[in-house]
């Protein structure tokens, strides 16, 4: 895992919801927020696969955003962020495995029927008959 925690950039704002008079008047929760195409740490190709996979998370400028505020404290969100951010982009550094399709095969396809024809016989013959 490269870690790029150095060419990210941070944002602190209020956090929301509930919290009483800690939440009103300290900045807690955390943006992190980290330009993609600037990155030294990551060619090209992982460039290119990085924005394909986390289109939905990087706006227009190119910017991959995440805002943080689990918990109460500004540095521990902030770990949590570079965590996060760092785990994410792993991730979509990750090429899946070529899976080729297969056909079940000609016995398994008749086993399968056989066994539906004999299930269908059982409850048949739990039917009451006229």
């Amino acid at each position: 895992m490269k870690d790029f925690s150095r060419e990210l950039n941070f944002k602190t704002s209020r956090s929301s919801g509930g919290g009483g008079q800690n939440v009103n008047k300290v900045e807690t929760a955390v943006t992190v927020m980290w330009k993609v195409d600037d990155s030294e740490f990551f060619n090209e190709r992982e460039k290119s696969l990085i924005k394909e996979k986390l289109k939905n998370r990087i706006n227009l400028d190119g910017l991959l955003f995440l805002n943080v505020s689990e918990s109460r404290t500004q540095l521990q969100n902030k770990k949590i962020a570079i965590e996060k951010i760092l785990d994410i982009v792993e991730k979509s550094l990750v090429i899946p495995k070529f899976r080729a399709k297969t056909r079940p095969t000609r016995s398994s396809v008749e086993k399968r029927i056989q066994q539906k024809k004999q299930n269908s016989d059982k409850k048949e013959n739990r039917r009451f008959k006229f």
